[in-house]
């Protein structure tokens, strides 16, 4: 007997809650490379269908990477702000990872614009090759949303990286998510189609230089789609070297705060996004409903992290 295909078909496009959508997309053209694709103005029906909550209205902005697009979407009201310099073990934690193929020129371009600020001390830094040996820096943009930058070691750039051109920036390679439990997320993801297919346990002063962490002590498991390249999720679950696991108490973001960052996930069909509303039911915190020629439907995951779930009708 064949094997169950994955409901997801893929992680169609990142979605970041922003204060200024326009203001911040100049930035993200200008310092990281984007191309602006589109944008638009949702009245009140469709604005609280993208939000999974009743708002007023949205203003959103399409870029793209290469290959990936994120949308910057401004709610109306406007939710909370991102709260200061939320470290890379809190729930609240959610970055995209940008592949360059010149970290040099990457950051050259970073550094000459304003507004952003550094999470990784000292510049760009090259892990061990038990982490990977790749070359990393992570920052915030101008609202607040975590971003990093990431170069392979020569000789050692996947085979999908490998045919993008142009540069420095090519394209996004994950979302990371912090996450209490590895297990747990990996049993929810896994009911969406996802599979662990990569791993490693990341530690050391250059992963405390690039987190801004003391003594980080860094699970990293990579999540994939069979057959699909970019973009595909991490999920970090870091530990206290002292007490096993830090407090995760702090309160979740609501869907219109900054921090409520999406994956929108294009499921294989209509039966595919309600198979998964059912089977993750306790996780829907807006049922599916039609926007336009598209059924939607938004839950968050074991940790809090939004997940909006698309499929064409």
């Amino acid at each position: 007997m064949s094997a169950q295909p994955p409901l997801v078909w893929q992680l169609a496009r990142i979605g970041l809650v922003s204060a200024a959508p326009d203001r911040l997309a100049g930035f993200y053209e200008t310092a990281l490379g984007f191309t602006r694709t589109g944008t638009a103005e949702l009245g009140a029906p469709a604005a609280s269908i993208l939000a999974g909550w009743p708002v007023e209205g949205a203003r959103v902005v399409t870029l793209r990477l290469g290959e990936e697009v994120v949308e910057l979407v401004g709610f109306s009201p406007a939710g909370a702000a991102t709260p200061g310099d939320v470290p890379g073990w809190s729930p609240l934690f959610q970055h995209c990872a940008i592949i360059v193929s010149d970290m040099e020129a990457a950051f050259a371009r970073l550094s000459a614009q304003t507004g952003w600020h550094p999470i990784t001390e000292g510049g760009p830094q090259r892990l061990p090759d038990a982490s990977g040996g790749v070359t990393a820096f992570k920052f915030r943009d101008p609202e607040g949303h975590p971003l990093e930058f990431l170069a392979f070691p020569a000789g050692r750039v996947p085979a999908f990286w490998q045919i993008r051109a142009g540069g420095p920036f090519l394209g996004i390679d994950h979302s990371a998510i912090s996450v209490a439990d590895t297990e747990a997320s990996r049993r929810f993801y896994a009911r969406l189609g996802y599979r662990a297919a990569m791993g490693s346990h990341n530690h050391g002063p250059e992963q405390a230089r690039l987190d801004g962490i003391a003594d980080p002590d860094l699970a990293v498991t990579g999540l994939v789609l069979p057959g699909q390249g970019a973009p595909h999720i991490e999920l970090l679950c870091y530990r206290d070297p002292l007490r096993g696991a830090f407090d995760r108490t702090a309160p979740l973001p609501g869907p219109t705060d900054a921090a409520a960052t999406r994956l929108v996930l294009a499921m294989r069909d209509r039966a595919a996004l309600e198979a998964a509303c059912a089977a993750l039911s306790a996780h829907v915190i807006a049922p599916p409903a039609m926007q336009g020629e598209q059924a939607a439907a938004t839950l968050r995951d074991p940790d809090g992290h939004f997940l909006r779930l698309v499929a064409g009708v």
